[in-house]
């Protein structure tokens, strides 16, 4: 067999089991959308869905209609919105600010920024500045404990690296203070980075689960994250067990529907975003990853 026979035998083989790990990976996904979106005595009479018979939004008005599941769509949007820009903006500054060289100390922040990235603290001093700080139950636990991150901080300074000093200088020409070449020069340059770093922001703190479980003990200012994993414990969660459990027995919505469409709800908003980034993600992922 040949050499160019053998490459593609070799192709082939790898293709069908691409595949057939796609299809598995997908299934969960796919089965997760169907049973979501299927009607309720549908579902009930039968136990796999593989395509809905009939089509029906019941789950979906039920946890729209609750309270809880309101306030905890209102607790994660506001963290994504809200500690993306602040950790977008605290990052930039900083990145920014130890990208020059004239900057006093430069080298001990670096330094000292590295160090975050080595070693991790645990849980115990993080819980205990929180409560030192009197955030408990506060929605700012979750954000500004992690407001920024080394790593990223160091990712972003190699970007500012790439862009010629010969603008900063065009720019102080014209009369910018630093702040007016940060704004004005540095930024507008930046998008890529900026929409990378923003959608690993947004991530993290749209999906902020374990911090919340320490730091959030009232039940209504607990993220999605943390309602959806109570519902897949128990689905009457969604609206304040017993009332929720007479609701959901009098309307005949099965448990497993409603969890579905939870898991649906918290997982499109991800979704919906990264294509309005992906043009820039590719680019701003590998900031500072090549020097010329």
């Amino acid at each position: 067999m040949s050499y160019r026979s053998r490459d593609r035998v070799f192709q082939a083989v790898n293709a069908i089991l691409l595949g057939i790990i796609s299809l598995i990976t997908f299934f969960p996904l796919y089965y997760v959308f169907i049973v979501s979106f299927t009607e309720p005595s549908t579902y009930l009479s039968s136990e796999l869905q593989l395509f809905p018979k009939q089509w029906s939004l019941d789950s979906y008005k039920y946890l729209m209609s609750t309270n809880a599941f309101l306030n905890a769509i209102g607790n994660s949007v506001f963290l994504a919105v809200v500690g993306t820009a602040l950790s977008l903006l605290i990052t930039s500054c900083l990145a920014y600010a130890i990208s020059r060289k004239r900057l006093m100390g430069r080298r001990i922040i670096m330094l000292l920024i590295l160090l975050t990235t080595l070693f991790n603290p645990g849980i115990i001093p993080p819980y205990l500045l929180v409560r030192d700080l009197h955030l408990i139950n506060s929605i700012w636990s979750l954000i500004l404990p992690v407001l920024t991150n080394g790593w990223y901080v160091l990712l972003m300074k190699g970007f500012f690296d790439s862009i010629p000093t010969s603008l900063e200088e065009a720019a102080r020409i014209d009369g910018c203070n630093d702040v007016s070449v940060w704004y004005r020069v540095i930024l507008p340059l930046s998008l890529p980075s900026l929409a990378a770093f923003g959608l690993f922001y947004a991530v993290a703190y749209w999906n902020t689960f374990f911090t919340a479980l320490l730091y959030i003990n009232e039940f209504s200012k607990q993220p999605l994250q943390v309602l959806l994993q109570n519902m897949l414990i128990d689905a009457s969660t969604a609206a304040g067990g017993s009332v929720a459990a007479e609701m959901m027995s009098e309307q005949r919505i099965p448990p497993e529907t409603l969890k579905m469409a939870a898991v649906v709800i918290a997982t499109v908003p991800i979704l919906l975003v990264y294509p309005f980034l992906q043009k820039h993600f590719a680019k701003g992922a590998m900031v500072g990853s090549v020097k010329e």
